[in-house]
């Protein structure tokens, strides 16, 4: 397992006024330097080995991952690479203890700076591994790869909880909460879980849900 960060993140006061409806750019500035000055990005990853393959599941390392989906994504790949993320603890907690309209503004770009910092991940996994296009799939993204697979996923990162400080609980979400988890994996095309996942109102959506790729898939909702 290795460790990546502090990650390196700027972000755009405009594009995020934008992104979050703010009314004043001058309060908007003001929190993204706040968020940036507490957030601290991390990452561990690993490259793991495809050492089995089912009619709904995989063995990576010896760990087994039952999905459909994944299976049929890992069709033709022998290595993946595992990855858990955070902002860290502090601006999780600076907005825990501020009053509503800033915790839903540091939230918000708690978020972003999230997003930002999975682009930089993806980047560096690109050259670290030499691999020029990344899928990704993170368990809780669909109901038939739910988030109890978090524990075998973890269990590919040995430590993380004591190096980067990220921990699952007993219903498998992480804290703190501004992480995430997921494996990446070589492809020659993109890969969104939304085009699977028929809800409607969804603010993380990427793509349009999909019937005939859930039918080519396999699954049921």
């Amino acid at each position: 397992m290795e460790i990546l960060g502090p990650i390196p993140v700027e972000l755009d006061v405009d594009k995020v006024q934008k992104k979050i409806h703010a009314p004043k750019r001058t309060d908007i500035e003001d929190m993204v330097a706040l968020a940036l000055s507490l957030a601290e990005p991390r990452a561990a990853f690993a490259a793991a080995y495809v050492d089995a393959k089912g009619a709904d599941e995989v063995v990576i390392a010896g760990n087994h991952f039952r999905s459909r989906v994944l299976r049929k994504n890992l069709d033709d790949v022998g290595r993946v690479f595992p990855v858990v993320l955070t902002v860290g603890p502090r601006l999780e907690a600076a907005a825990d203890s501020a009053d509503m309209l800033a915790r839903y503004y540091l939230d918000m770009i708690a978020n972003l700076i999230l997003a930002e910092a999975r682009h930089h991940l993806i980047r560096h996994l690109g050259k670290r591994f030499g691999v020029e296009k990344l899928a990704w799939m993170s368990p809780g993204s669909l109901q038939e790869w739910p988030l109890e697979q978090q524990r075998p996923l973890f269990a590919l990162l040995p430590g993380v909880e004591d190096r980067l400080g990220v921990r699952l609980t007993d219903s498998c979400l992480m804290l703190p909460r501004k992480s995430v988890s997921g494996i990446y994996f070589p492809s020659e095309s993109s890969f969104f879980s939304c085009r699977l996942c028929p809800r409607e109102r969804c603010e993380s959506r990427k793509a349009r849900y999909d019937e005939a790729l859930v039918r080519a898939y396999g699954i049921d909702h």
